[in-house]
């Protein structure tokens, strides 16, 4: 039976890697959001939604148990963010009356990382044991790196909600090690979705700094 939400149904494929058409749908996506988010527009949330809802079923397929655990909290902190980006404080708003964009202090970028270090161990470990504990499940692939990725998004999406110039440093780490992995879970077009994004956070860091500096 056809379905778009099934990574059996492959549109087409990339030498030996079939691609599906949920994961060209998610690919497609994340490369909107990226661009909205880019140009500091609100309409990255919208896009980022959508998103969230596409990867949930895609991860749970493949086995990236912790990438998919991510996409629930990833949808969360993407409302919080969309309220904070359009409903900020008098001393917080930009020109256009949003939220305007600072940076993180380095006490708190020491914070963050510590917690980035703990939830990877964390997680990494409930992971690769999360077989045994629902036998239904396939063993997961790759449960240290996936939690790392996890911890390193939910850093980016808190920050980007935030409008912390540091979030690109957070999706430039994300996108680099994802271009790389993605391949070995048979996730080749992600990969090719991935190292655009490296392109188009970097352009997002130079933007937002710019208008930082204006304001």
């Amino acid at each position: 039976m056809f379905s778009f939400f099934d990574v059996d149904t492959v549109f087409f494929t990339v030498g030996r890697q079939a691609v599906s058409y949920l994961e060209v749908l998610c690919t497609l996506a994340g490369l909107a959001g990226i661009f909205f988010a880019m140009r500091a527009k609100v309409a990255n949330f919208w896009v980022g939604y959508l998103y969230n809802i596409l990867l949930f079923p895609l991860f749970l397929q493949k086995g990236l148990y912790a990438s998919m655990l991510l996409q629930p909290a990833g949808f969360a902190i993407t409302l919080f963010g969309h309220y904070r980006w359009t409903h900020p404080r008098k001393d917080e708003e930009d020109r256009q009356r949003e939220l305007k964009i600072t940076r993180l202090g380095g006490r708190s970028w020491v914070v963050t990382l510590l917690a980035v270090a703990a939830l990877t161990v964390g997680m990494g470990f409930a992971i690769s044991n999360l077989h045994h504990w629902i036998p239904a499940m396939r063993p997961a692939q790759q449960p240290f790196l996936d939690s790392f990725i996890l911890a390193t998004i939910l850093t980016a999406l808190w920050l980007s909600a935030q409008k912390k110039l540091d979030c690109w440093a957070a999706w430039m780490t994300v996108n680099v090690v994802n271009t790389v992995r993605y391949p070995f879970g048979g996730l080749v077009f992600l990969a090719l979705e991935s190292g655009s994004k490296i392109i188009m956070a970097t352009f997002g860091f130079l933007h937002w700094r710019k208008k930082m500096l204006r304001c």
